[in-house]
């Protein structure tokens, strides 16, 4: 990390090339930039570029399209004034005669925007008092100049999208799943080590066999049928040994490993369900459904089966290597020459595949996203007749993931035959060396005879663990995006002592809440007394900050300033899942997830019995559209809530609402998207969900806030007016400047149906 000083822009050359020459002419002898900022809106909101440069006594600007530059000197009422709206930066020059210059950018300029006020007020202040300016330490990042605390090393924002390459290391933290059934495991690996001695007896009998039967009986030497009949026999138990041990070991193992990737399955699904909105905002569908699926399963596989031929491979490799040195250690060590080779060639292999296969996996989830995004949204390909397009959309990811997958085919085509060649020689050498010793009487016959068997099998083994890697690998690059998941931290934590909720009253205050989506500042300053009891509704523009709002007091998200309380205690304080317990949420677009219409009513109370979901349908005016269907309750509802219109849909999620009986309640545009006849129905369903209830409600129809306690405005995320219907019209503000403008637009309305 480095440490910056409070000047932003320690020479000409630290300004945008284009802008360098200009800024230079227009500075006095002595005069130095000390932040500028390259603006690229002009009033009109269209792209072009423009400069703002604060010096040590003055401002400099060229507005975007202005044929020539300004400036203004230091004065003590000259302020420098910063917010930012819908997306856009503001930055406004005032004195006490009024506004003398506004400049518009993108929030990409935000952070740069933020420092240039700081530096002139750093210097306007050093101009008014006659003091050097402080030259104030910080402590940041060198890559995206975050402040960091003065002991912090590492940057939080920049260790959150650094890429980390998968490792087969992260392999070894699956050992948290594997410990709670480590008997199991102890039990599979001793069952392993037995089979794989079993394994190694047939060979060792190959040198008493050949040595004091075979080769006798071919020069006419008498053969004891008893010594036929013990060897015979141990080969027959040797093999039923094996088998028994080996069915032993892996049923065990299998059993263990199936349980491990579900508790990995299961681990992983419940820690996103306790991810913040934030993390989803920022995520496909089709990448999170693969992780959890196709790579939990992979890795299941991994475990069941091929990290199982692994540990045998790992222990049939070392028992053959002891047993081969006990036997004879020059002609041991010929027949293991290739393995450095081949262990050098999986060293140099397995970086390659590690990539590719963590890569692979990337563009699968292009795949997925391609059928995440289509088949939930078919009406609408079909409607705009996009279907040739969402085709090609796939067939394009499609050809990705091939082309990918064609590139790690070429390193992978090649290492597989070149670890069988070396195998294929190291058994040659075998041979080579085998009968030159027996040529000089130092081994017999039996002995090399039993080194090609376990050559053989040491080498098939060998080869089978070279195979593994690719598997390894992608089980490496598997478990890497899993535990991608389970290392973020939620934006919404837990508390550690959470404070016990037993009954609320409802009382909602709001205390200099603010809150930003990055670099956007979405509200500010925002203090609210919301009474147990009280309808409050939310008014104002789109993109003013009222959805955030609720979002805020649901803790979807936590505020990034300020706080707020439910019944005097921070909801930071409460367990997430009770605190929300006590919510109603009604959305505009109402999820209802696939199942029967009872089951989507009872979501929010699965142990609700009948007579409850009937009344909940009753008071939402849901029950006798629902008796109408050919299985009334029972009746199946599509995936989303196919085959209900918007207003059927609407009620259910009223009564869902309705049925867990919640002391706040929040309506999030209910009515916005069905017709007015539809509506009449949803708002005499709202008229009992919120009696008794303290209920925050946004809606695009003012209108149907008529029946508010009190109406909030807010414009640019900042509260501007506070109060009933009737005292906001007469204040003639920005409340009455909405109505009237909706009632325009209901007369052209009319006017144009007339």
């Amino acid at each position: 990390m480095t440490t910056e000083q409070l000047s932003t822009v320690s020479s000409p050359g630290d300004l945008p090339e284009r802008w360098r020459s200009e800024i230079q002419a227009q500075l006095s002898q002595g005069e130095n930039v000390v932040s500028a900022l390259e603006v690229d809106l002009d009033q009109q909101l269209r792209f072009a570029k423009g400069m703002v440069v604060v010096t040590q006594g003055r401002v400099l600007a060229r507005a975007p399209g202005a044929a020539g530059w300004e400036s203004w000197p230091f004065t003590p009422d000259l302020t420098l004034k910063h917010h930012d709206h819908a997306g856009v930066g503001h930055l406004e020059l005032i004195n006490a005669q009024g506004r003398l210059a506004a400049w518009r950018f993108t929030l990409g300029q935000n952070l740069t925007a933020i420092r240039l006020i700081e530096q002139f007020d750093a210097h306007l202040d050093s101009h008014a008092t006659g003091q050097p300016v402080v030259q104030e330490e910080k402590n940041i990042c060198p890559s995206c100049k975050a402040p960091l605390e003065p002991d912090q090393e590492e940057c939080p924002v920049c260790t959150k999208v650094v890429y980390t390459p998968p490792s087969t290391w992260t392999l070894f933290r699956l050992w948290r799943f594997a410990k709670p059934y480590k008997f199991q495991l102890g039990l599979g690996f001793a069952l392993m080590l037995l089979s794989t001695g079993a394994h190694m007896i047939p060979p060792y009998l190959t040198i008493p066999l050949m040595d004091n039967v075979l080769i006798p009986y071919q020069n006419g030497k008498d053969v004891d049928p008893s010594l036929v009949v013990l060897y015979m026999s141990g080969l027959v138990g040797a093999a039923v040994m094996a088998w028994i041990f080996g069915w032993g070991k892996t049923y065990v193992l299998a059993l263990a490993s199936e349980r491990i990737g579900a508790d990995l399955r299961t681990t992983t699904y419940e820690h996103l369900l306790r991810l913040s909105l934030e993390y989803f905002g920022g995520k496909r569908t089709g990448d999170l459904m693969s992780r959890i699926g196709s790579e939990s399963d992979r890795i299941c596989v991994f475990l069941s089966l091929h990290l199982l031929d692994f540990l045998s491979d790992c222990l049939m490799i070392i028992m053959t290597g002891v047993i081969l040195f006990s036997i004879d250690p020059w002609l041991a060590i010929f027949t293991l020459l290739p393995l450095p080779f081949i262990a050098w060639m999986i060293h140099l292999v397995r970086d390659r595949l590690r990539t590719g296969f963590e890569k692979i996996d990337r563009v699968w989830g292009e795949v997925t996203n391609v059928l995440a995004d289509t088949i939930p949204g078919i009406r609408v390909v079909k409607a705009f007749a996009q279907e040739a397009r969402e085709a090609s959309r796939f067939r394009v990811a499609n050809k990705h993931n091939l082309a990918v997958n064609d590139k790690l085919n070429k390193v992978w085509s090649l290492f597989s035959p070149t670890v069988s060649f070396l195998t294929e020689l190291g058994l040659l050498v075998i041979w080579v060396f085998g009968i030159y010793q027996v040529s000089k009487g130092h081994i017999t016959v039996g002995i090399l005879s039993s080194f090609i068997a376990y050559s053989s099998r040491f080498y098939g083994r060998l080869d089978s663990m070279s195979r593994i890697v690719s598997v390894t690998q992608k089980s490496a690059s598997a478990a890497k995006r899993i535990f991608d998941i389970l290392d973020h931290v939620s934006s919404v934590p837990e508390p550690v002592k959470p404070v016990k909720l037993d009954k609320i009253e409802g009382n909602i205050t709001l205390r200099e809440v603010g809150f930003r989506y990055g670099n956007r500042a979405v509200n500010r300053g925002i203090d609210l007394e919301i009474k147990a009891g009280q309808m409050v509704g939310l008014v104002g523009h789109s993109g003013s900050g009222k959805s955030t709002l609720v979002n805020l007091i649901c803790r979807f998200y936590d505020v990034a300033e300020g706080a707020i309380m439910l019944d005097g205690v921070d909801i930071r304080s409460f367990a997430v899942s009770d605190y929300r317990r006590n919510i109603g949420l009604v959305l505009q677009e109402p999820f209802l997830f696939f199942g029967t219409i009872a089951e989507n009513l009872a979501y929010g109370k699965p142990d609700a019995t009948r007579e409850e979901i009937i009344a909940a349908a009753r008071a939402a005016h849901a029950h006798e559209f629902i008796l109408r269907l050919p299985q009334g309750y029972d009746s199946m509802v599509g995936e989303r809530g196919q085959g209900l219109s918007g207003g059927e849909r609407q009620r259910i999620s009223i009564a869902r609402a309705l049925l867990i009986d919640p002391k706040i309640l929040i309506l999030d545009e209910a009515t916005a998207s069905v017709d007015s006849e539809t509506e009449k129905e949803i708002q005499k369903a709202l008229d009992n969900l919120v009696q008794g209830r303290t209920t925050i409600a946004i809606a695009h129809r003012l209108s149907t806030l008529q029946k508010a306690d009190r109406l909030v405005v807010l414009d640019r995320g900042v509260v501007v007016e506070d109060g009933h219907h009737d005292e906001l019209m007469a204040q003639q503000g920005a409340y009455y400047r909405l109505y009237q403008a909706q009632a325009r637009n209901a007369e052209l309305n009319d006017g144009g149906k007339e």
